[in-house]
């Protein structure tokens, strides 16, 4: 078999295939076998008819083009591998020559469109120099930690005045749609501020004290009329505060390992300063990828955009949140796309250079953390994400992740004040032990050979990009 590349586009490329019909053979006998087992022919069993009587009942013509049919795909495959080429998107084949079905000789051709990942050129990325907030941690970060904590242990006391920001309240709710009540919840908790339950409750309940009520109108966002707009009665049953215990020796002995509480502030001061140089860490971390997004250039397919706005808007569709459906969000949704493909291309090919690996430690250390962002066992996590073959395309992820940290690690970083970032602790290279073998390439060459499975990891990491 023999197979050519044709760029079209940086992105898009058609690979010519020539098939000579020595290869086509065992797909041509494979065919026989099919039509064999479909058609029924007196005096012989079902699949046991002659080649030659298929011949006479339903031609020649019609085995070869089962025979292609069944076996364009493996042709294409093949096709592929001897190219080279990493597919993003379904091919779309044309079959341009066939045999002739009475001829023992002669070959198939066909060519295939198909989007494909775009070679980059990377720059010289060592240096790279950014700058950050500088890490001070301050009393005031003390005192905001030391009272986290005691909320922590605090008890509500109810109270008699009106509702104000902070506040924990219960309230009934009544939904009601062009006067007709669609939906009520009675004892609801619920905190002053916290912007969790209905948009506009929470300017609605201020002010108000015990057994008054207020209407308002808003945008359910759940139950059968999810996304309908609707008006809203609450009505105030009772007003909580939070009462802190009080910062003393005590305290730190309940809330803590130590006796004292000038102990406590002194590990709360450390937890914050170190707090700081990871938020450091982040800001450089974002900062040194919008850095080589700049200086490579990486074209975007329009299949990959395409594909990755009709699955976001089926989704909220599926949700009841069509109404979200507008040009600034398509806009948003397709600019979010190509920064997460280039940021997907740029790490992968750094990582190639690098010679990354990925090792067992490390991807359990991810399945452990993104397991616990779901509030699930690492175990039953773990097992839900091999069955759904997703495996590759978190080792991918984790890949991705490293390539950046060596980045991050030959990067120049300073802060605000001029003063040089050490962010060895920030960025900790991988373990020794053998790096896990990855069954597939990422996911979205994944996505283009088979359906694609389901997103899993959520996080804020820009180098864990998921299509």
């Amino acid at each position: 078999m023999k197979s050519a590349v044709e760029n079209l586009t940086p992105t898009r490329v058609k690979l010519n295939v020539e098939v000579p019909f020595e290869e086509l053979k065992p797909s041509i006998a494979e065919a026989y076998k099919t039509v064999a087992s479909q058609i029924q022919v007196p005096g012989f069993r079902k699949g046991k008819v002659p080649s030659k009587l298929i011949d006479q009942r339903v031609g020649r013509g019609y085995v070869l083009e089962t025979a292609i049919n069944e076996g364009l795909n493996g042709w294409y495959q093949t096709a592929v591998q001897e190219t080279g080429i990493r597919p993003l998107s379904r091919p779309e084949v044309e079959i341009t020559e066939v045999p002739d079905p009475s001829a023992t000789d002669g070959e198939l051709k066909f060519h295939a469109e198909v989007d494909v990942r775009p070679e980059i050129e990377l720059p010289d990325y060592a240096g790279i120099k950014v700058e950050v907030a500088a890490a001070e941690s301050s009393e005031a970060d003390v005192d905001k930690a030391l009272d986290e904590l005691r909320g922590r242990f605090g008890t509500l006391k109810s109270v008699d005045r009106p509702a104000a920001d902070g506040d924990f309240l219960t309230i009934d709710i009544t939904a009601s749609i062009d006067g007709a009540e669609v939906d009520s919840a009675s004892g609801l908790s619920y905190q002053v501020g916290a912007g969790t339950m209905l948009e506009g409750l929470d300017e609605a309940v201020t002010g108000l004290s015990a057994d008054e009520d207020a209407i308002f109108d808003t945008t359910l966002v759940g139950g059968d009329h999810a996304g309908e707009s609707a008006q809203v009665k609450v009505v105030l049953k009772a007003v909580k505060e939070r009462e802190l215990p009080e910062a003393n020796d005590d305290f730190a002995q309940l809330a803590s390992e130590f006796d004292t509480l000038a102990e406590l502030r002194e590990d709360l001061a450390k937890q914050a300063a170190d707090s700081k140089i990871v938020e450091q860490g982040v800001e450089a971390r974002d900062k040194v990828l919008d850095k080589l997004v700049e200086l490579v250039e990486v074209p975007v397919p329009a299949s990959v955009v395409d594909e990755q706005i009709e699955q976001h808007f089926s989704a909220e569709n599926s949700h009841g949140e069509g109404d979200h459906d507008t040009e600034e969000h398509r806009a948003e949704v397709k600019a979010n796309t190509e920064r997460a493909f280039q940021n997907e291309v740029i790490l992968d090919a750094i990582a190639e250079k690098e010679e990354v690996d990925v090792t067992q430690n490390e991807l359990i250390d991810y399945i452990v953390t993104t397991a616990s962002q779901y509030g699930m066992d690492p175990n039953q996590f773990a097992q839900i994400i091999d069955q759904s073959g997703q495996v590759p395309m978190m080792v991918s992820e984790v890949r991705r992740r490293k390539a950046l940290a060596v980045v991050l690690g030959q990067a120049e970083v300073t802060d605000s004040e001029g003063n040089k970032v050490d962010l060895s602790d920030f960025v900790r290279p991988g373990g020794e032990e053998a790096p896990v073998e990855a069954a597939g390439e990422t996911d979205v060459e994944d996505a283009a050979s088979e359906e694609a499975a389901p997103e899993t990891a959520k996080n804020d990491d820009p180098a864990a990009v998921k299509f």
